[in-house]
């Protein structure tokens, strides 16, 4: 039986099947969130933020525990979407802001120009470039560094 799922700030309502986890009605509903290491609980790009119905979720398993303790924007409503399973309503949840280095396509381009929204770490949720800031060659640089960084340790992480 679906239950409702609500998103804020958005204002929308999602239909998730009980023990489905967030991810799954995410992606569904085309919603801007990733799965960098294919929904098991090791990186940082399905993170939510739980505003209300924690307790229509399934408990934390030892890896997210693990996988949110480095997440630097992470509190005690944080959970990552591919490990919380939804067995109960109630649950509303937001999406963080910004958007992932990995997401980026022609990072090249964005020399020059000012972030429209935060640039985040795939692995972490740091902010490595913040909203209106300009992004300079020497950041790019940084970014590519970044993401061959997150592609050689999610290729590993695979294998393991």
């Amino acid at each position: 039986m679906a239950k409702v799922v609500k998103l804020d700030p958005i204002n929308t309502e999602i239909a998730i099947q009980t023990n489905d986890n967030l991810l799954s009605g995410l992606l569904k509903n085309e919603l801007n969130i990733m799965k960098e290491c294919g929904g098991r609980g090791m990186c940082a790009t399905c993170h939510v933020f739980i505003k209300e119905g924690m307790e229509s979720l399934s408990p934390m398993n030892r890896r997210e525990q693990r996988t949110l303790e480095v997440i630097t924007t992470c509190n005690q409503l944080s959970r990552l979407a591919c490990q919380a399973r939804v067995m109960g309503e109630g649950v509303v949840i937001e999406l963080p802001s910004g958007t992932y280095v990995n997401q980026i396509e022609d990072v090249e381009s964005l020399i020059g120009r000012r972030a429209e929204q935060d640039i985040l770490h795939p692995l972490t949720g740091a902010v490595l470039v913040e909203a209106g800031k300009l992004i300079t060659r020497t950041m790019i640089t940084q970014l590519k560094d970044t993401k061959g960084q997150v592609s050689e340790y999610l290729a590993k992480t695979k294998d393991a």
